[in-house]
């Protein structure tokens, strides 16, 4: 086919095809289940069978099929110091159906399922898990997550290593509800700034929010000796052993680190995450839950008090296999079945599709999860340094809305925007002072100014990226700690901050939150499985919301009144500009049309739902019946909010006994005095779609109607967006005040009333 003489590929796709692929889920990949790459998510034909063969004298001789000369480091590890030997007989025993019966009945104690787990090898562990269907698995989490109270986890990162923009960003997390704040950054030796400045901002709104800057293990962990950061959880373990080989580490050397952090009173968990085996091309044909089955046994023995797991990088590789989604939340149960805290992952962009990574998420917020998040992307897509998280800076309302919908609590609360400005420039001037005082950097008022303003990076003016490099490097060199810190904000008036800083480095003292699963709250009270054990025993049992923090979750900031509408709608009164006339009469000129409006149009209600005032739709109306050469007459009806109902009553009062019904909300008829009121002859009922010329072609319509002519029909406007959703709440507070105006006047006083619209 040829257009303007160019030869162009006719598209011959049947057109609801053309439309399906044009949809963002087309983007993914989806590939088929491959068990020789280790593309399956659940029971390889090349899983080990479940075994715990033991000597009389209590060596073990095989685990998993494996005997024992052929342990890797992985199943040598596991068998010295994940498996509790003397629960492994018995639980080994048990029926798979039955220890998935177990760990789902919320009338089996949480201590008794963790007991029983503990005997469990990784490959028995894997088949149970796969046994439960996604309800119940999410019936599981209700139980056996470690921490009663969920909590949620940020990442605060931007792509300038900007310290005053880490600080804002943090302080807008923690005033969300973020109890845990990760940054990562794109050079390296930045790393000391943007600690520095994220440890500030976290403390800004409320005390105890924990931080990490997620770089390089050596100086991540000497950061967390400085008391620059408190929490760590890059250190990551596989399930096989050829992937630990590839990246110079064993188990052994992992459990050395994890040692080292939590002797520095430092909070530490591991990372790991099915498909990085199948990634590195080393998955040894095995499924992606049985290794990582293996990793959360890993970390079980290293002692690492939780696990960041649920794909991590790899989520989009496991979501793109059969059962993949599943396999991700069935990753977090395993955690939790192990006693661990469950950081849950959704941290990685999983799709392109709004609907998948709703669907990714859901379960785990609906569950509960000691962190729903791993990573909620606290700061815009475009920032993130980890790359796009699942949920990121625009997605908080969306979150904020899902928490209301369903009643549950997922670590957040809706801000007003007041507060929010107020923090992050209380975080801004304080890093300012900070970065001032101890001869760091300087930065002028109009970067602060910048930054409290700024959606990220991009609103900031150039920046000398030196500077924050020489700042770091300042922070590197000179040994600066966390009580430089504390000094530089008591000298510079930040009194309140300095002692909120030298809480969390007092913390690391007790070291109370190197318990499992252990948060602050607000109050510095550590939240933890031994403080704030999960009692879940089935409903009326377990974590409910207080009614304070019921409140905050059920008041978005996009909820509105009736109080609120009538305020808004005031804003658009053209005081007597609708004026009116006296009772209203039966008319006899054959050419006249009577408009009839609601018991609200023009006394509380000034603004149609398309943003057009009622004036505007009004004249159009008017124009249209001019240009018919018809006579336009203003009649509100007083006694109906029912537009076919103020139709009717408007055509029984028109000379020609054509009328246009008109509702403030801007829904619009035309009716006859003939039909009943439920009969028009032409509607347009979507109100926020209708312009000012389909308004005009309306009256233009009724005048032809009134002249004996057959008009050809408006039609409703196409729309694929959500109107209903957009637009309903406000309908029925307008309706509640278009009834209140109809019913307030006496029952033998509601005569219609004659209107005259200046121009």
């Amino acid at each position: 086919m040829q257009v303007n003489g160019t030869e162009i590929e006719q598209d011959h796709r049947l057109g609801r095809i053309r439309l399906l692929d044009e949809q963002r889920v087309n983007l993914d990949g989806f590939a088929e289940a491959d068990p020789e790459l280790g593309m399956i998510s659940h029971l390889s034909p090349y899983d080990p069978v479940p075994s715990w063969v033991v000597a009389d004298d209590g060596t073990v001789l095989e685990m998993d099929s494996t005997p024992v000369d052929n342990f890797d480091t992985i199943d040598e590890f596991i068998v010295r110091y994940a498996i509790d030997h003397t629960e492994a007989p018995r639980s080994m025993a048990m029926d798979e159906t039955d220890l998935a019966r177990m760990i789902v009945d919320s009338s089996v104690p949480r201590e008794q399922v963790l007991r029983v787990c503990a005997g469990l090898t990784p490959a028995k562990m894997a088949r149970v898990v796969a046994m439960l269907q996604p309800v119940e698995i999410q019936m599981a989490m209700m139980k056996m997550r470690a921490r009663r109270t969920p909590a949620n986890q940020a990442h605060v990162t931007n792509r300038l290593d900007d310290p005053l923009l880490i600080a804002a960003d943090a302080a807008t997390a923690v005033v969300y509800g973020f109890r845990e704040l990760e940054a990562t950054v794109p050079v390296l030796d930045d790393a000391p700034a943007v600690a520095v400045g994220l440890l500030i901002g976290s403390q800004v709104p409320a005390p105890g929010a924990l931080t990490q800057c997620s770089v390089e293990e050596a100086r991540e962990l000497e950061m967390g000796v400085r008391g620059l950061v408190s929490y760590a959880e890059t250190v990551s373990v596989y399930g096989t052993e050829q992937v630990f080989t590839d990246g110079d580490d064993t188990p052994w050397s992992k459990a050395f680190l994890t040692s080292s952090y939590a002797s520095r009173g430092i909070k530490m968990r591991l990372s790991s995450g099915a498909g990085s085996e199948v990634l590195m091309g080393q998955a040894e044909r095995k499924s992606m839950n049985y290794l990582e089955s293996r990793c959360v046994a890993l970390a079980k023995g290293i002692g690492a008090q939780g696990v960041q797991n649920g794909g991590i990088d790899g989520a989009a590789i496991t979501a793109s296999v059969p059962g993949g989604v599943r396999e991700l939340i069935a990753e977090n149960l395993m955690v939790m079945l192990r006693g661990l805290e469950s950081c849950s992952g959704n941290d990685s962009l999983v799709s392109e599709s709004t609907m998948r990574r709703t669907s990714r998420t859901l379960p785990v917020l609906l569950s509960g999860s000691d962190f729903i998040f791993s990573g909620f992307g606290s700061v815009p897509a475009y920032d993130n340094m980890f790359g796009p998280s699942n949920f990121n800076a625009n997605d908080l309302d969306d979150y904020l809305v899902l928490q209301r919908d369903w009643g549950v609590d997922g670590g957040l609360r809706p801000v007003d925007p007041t507060t929010l400005e107020s923090m992050r420039r209380l975080a801004a001037e304080a890093t300012r002072a900070v970065f001032e005082y101890l001869g760091l950097a300087d930065f002028d008022d109009d970067h602060v100014e910048a930054v409290v303003g700024a959606e990220g990076s991009k609103d900031l003016p150039e920046t000398d990226g030196v500077k924050v490099l020489s700042a770091a490097r300042m922070i590197d060199q000179s040994g600066l700690t966390v009580l430089d810190v504390v000094t530089a904000l008591a000298e510079t008036g930040f009194t309140d901050l300095a002692d909120r800083v030298l809480g969390m480095a007092k913390a690391r003292v007790s070291g109370d939150y190197l318990q499992t699963a252990a948060i602050f709250d607000e109050e510095m009270n550590v939240l933890s499985a031994l403080q704030d054990p999960n009692d879940y025993r089935g409903p009326g049992t377990g974590y409910r919301p207080s009614a304070e923090r019921q409140a905050q979750i059920d008041a978005v900031r996009q909820a509105r009144s009736v109080a609120d509408l009538v305020k808004e709608q005031a804003t658009f009164a053209q005081p007597d500009r609708l004026v009116p006339a006296g009772p209203a009469r039966v008319g006899d000129d054959p050419r006249e049309v009577v408009i009839g409006v609601s018991p609200a149009f023009g006394t509380k209600l000034f603004r149609t739902l398309s943003g057009m005032t009622i004036y505007d739709a009004l004249e159009q109306i008017l124009a249209g019946l001019e240009e018919e050469q018809c006579v336009p007459r203003l009649v509100r009806i007083t006694d109906s909010i029912d537009l076919g109902a103020i139709g009717k009553s408007a055509a029984q009062l028109s000379g020609s006994g054509i009328s246009v019904g008109l509702q403030a909300k801007g829904t619009t008829i035309i009716h006859r005095r003939d039909l009943t009121p439920l009969s028009n002859l032409e509607l347009l009922s979507v109100a926020p779609l209708i312009t000012p010329e389909m308004y005009r072609l309306i009256g233009i319509n009724a005048g032809r109607h009134a002249k004996g002519a057959t008009p050809a029909p408006m039609r409703n406007a196409y729309t694929d967006e959500a109107i209903t959703a957009r637009y309903h709440t406000k309908v029925v507070s307008m309706v509640a005040i278009e009834r209140k105006e109809s019913e307030h006047r006496p029952e033998g006083d509601r005569t219609h009333v004659e209107l005259e619209l200046t121009r």
